[in-house]
């Protein structure tokens, strides 16, 4: 093989790597827009049981989140030994599998600084204006 072969299989590598990227950023974007969504269309005079439906989003969104950083993190490890091989190395695997471990597994990377401090703030968002907000317009004094 030779270095186009290389740099070819490095390119795969890096799309994958930026595919994960914009699904994870879209991710994002769907989860503020629907969280937003459903609170508006909630009435003040809906069934508090309706708002609980938010939850669910969030948590499948969370977890899609950090599935899509998870194999992120896992293809730039893989782009890293790629890029480390000699050419005659280079067998255009894209098998990162052997990489889901430490840092880069889903459960860490769910719950990694960025992607917990952004789910937390939309779940801390939503217990907000779902308990803490109602309580306050009642003077503390509604059920």
């Amino acid at each position: 093989m030779n270095t186009d072969s290389k740099l070819k299989h490095l390119e795969f590598i890096q799309n994958v790597i930026t595919r994960m990227g914009n699904n994870s950023f879209l991710i994002k974007g769907w989860s503020v827009t629907l969280v937003a969504a459903l609170f508006a269309l909630a009435d003040k005079d809906t069934d508090q049981s309706y708002s609980a439906v938010v939850y669910l989003p969030v948590f499948a969104f969370w977890w899609l989140d950090g599935y899509f950083l998870s194999q992120e993190r896992q293809y730039r490890a893989l782009f890293n030994d790629v890029a480390a091989k000699s050419d005659d190395q280079v067998d255009f695997s894209m098998d990162a599998s052997s990489y889901n471990k430490g840092y880069r597994s889903w459960f860490r990377t769910a719950f990694s600084k960025t992607v917990f401090s952004f789910h937390g703030v939309l779940l801390t968002a939503i217990v907000i204006v779902m308990f803490v907000i109602p309580r306050l317009k009642c003077g503390g004094a509604c059920l």
